[in-house]
């Protein structure tokens, strides 16, 4: 299997990196992969990845819930409890930030599809991408919407979007700064691009360590910390404008590493963990444990 082996970082290409610990795949396949460090930028990165054509394997699982939209499990469950909440909130950030009430969106990573239905529902004219053909599937089944493939990012007319959305996908993609290029290219003037991605600066990361789920080895290729992803955005003449807490992570996150630290489940100790986490978060938001970072040209 085809191996990407980073000699320099995959944000800023700086040669001073550095190993930090060994995490497993805890969803798949149980190998351990090791995480690395730049020192300049603070991105952390998985290191001898699957290439994008080998990695493929590593997502076949019932329980990876973006793209089979289980509800199988006390973790799955309580997922989709909250989701109409997050649709509620990620509507309103993009109202609020983009200044529109119905414009153009486009949604890469589209899993199955709610959000793109959601958004349609409010008036929104919404194109989905989404690279797995499962989860194209159950957007169809689901939701009735139809989703194209990732690969149609790149053929997209310039210039054409009001906001652009990446809900956790960013952190699996691998032609990272082809991706933010076009971006840039794709949002309209006073557009605005909304990433989210786990913070492994948050509370409850420390607390998990290498059995922190949001590494999510192999298939998070990269793990972000505020500043990580302040320079990547600059690095390509986007800003910025300001970053927003996602207080349900820290609970969602805590409840599967707890199964993955101890062996079991202990969901009275995850919601502790997790509300500490977002404790700590309160008194500074760069430590929630994920964010939802709001940019422009």
């Amino acid at each position: 299997m085809p191996l990407i082996h980073y000699t320099t970082c995959p944000s800023c290409h700086s040669d001073q990196i550095e190993p930090v610990f060994q995490a497993e795949d805890y969803t798949v396949t149980h190998e351990t992969f090791p995480i690395w460090q730049c020192v300049p930028c603070g991105l952390r990165f998985t290191q001898d990845v699957p290439d994008a054509a080998a990695i493929g394997v590593y997502y076949r699982s019932e329980e990876y819930i973006s793209h089979s939209n289980t509800t199988k499990g006390l973790i799955n469950s309580l997922y989709h409890m909250v989701r109409r909440q997050t649709l509620v909130d990620k509507r309103h950030l993009i109202l609020s930030a983009t200044r529109t009430r119905q414009g153009k969106l486009l949604d890469i990573g589209a899993g199955t599809g709610a959000f793109v239905a959601y958004m349609q529902q409010h008036g929104w004219e919404v194109t989905g991408l989404e690279p797995d053909e499962t989860a194209r599937k159950c957007a169809v089944d689901d939701h009735k919407v139809q989703l194209l493939d990732t690969s149609s990012l790149f053929s997209l007319p310039a210039g054409s979007y009001d906001a652009i959305t990446l809900w956790h996908v960013l952190e699996h993609v691998h032609d990272l700064h082809p991706y933010i290029e076009q971006l840039k290219t794709l949002i309209k003037p006073g557009g605005r691009i909304f990433i989210a991605v786990p913070n492994y600066t948050a509370y409850d990361a420390t607390v998990y360590g290498p059995a922190w789920a949001a590494y999510d080895v192999p298939r998070h290729l990269y793990h972000f910390s505020p500043d990580a992803m302040e320079r990547l955005l600059t690095s390509h003449g986007l800003q910025l404008q300001y970053d927003q807490p996602m207080w349900y992570d820290s609970f969602y996150i805590s409840m599967l590493s707890e199964k993955y630290k101890y062996g079991k489940g202990n969901v009275l100790r995850a919601v502790y963990r997790g509300v500490m986490s977002n404790m700590k978060a309160f008194v500074d938001k760069s430590k929630c444990s994920s964010l939802i970072y709001v940019a422009g040209k």
